[in-house]
């Protein structure tokens, strides 16, 4: 994902990946328009309790995460042009559809 290789991304168990949006023009485009996700890469939107999925070309699960990084609530196959939200999170990750369980095995 070249639009999000600075900073490098965090490399967990399994050679899983996780880019965050750190810049206001990463965090704006996210994965919009992307033809496709690599399974084995994720984004992480810290400070982040809503997304949407207007200009996704694809489903996607999303990992709420607590302010110390723990699993709140994983929503699963999320399709294009919806909006989810987590009151309580602290941040989300975007994985491709389907992922979720191993990114959080490998230790999200």
């Amino acid at each position: 994902m070249t639009r999000f290789c600075e900073p490098p991304a965090r490399v967990l168990p399994g050679g899983l990946r996780v880019y965050t949006a750190r810049t206001p023009r990463s965090r704006t485009l996210g994965l919009a328009w992307l033809p496709s996700m690599d399974p084995a890469a994720a984004l992480h939107f810290p400070r982040c309790r809503s997304v949407h999925t207007f200009g996704m070309r694809f489903a996607l699960d999303l990992v709420w995460l607590d302010a110390a990084g723990a699993v709140l609530r994983v929503d699963r196959d999320v399709p294009p042009r919806r909006l989810r939200s987590c009151r309580r999170a602290r941040s989300v990750v975007e994985v491709a559809a389907g992922r979720a369980a191993a990114f959080v095995a490998a230790g999200l």
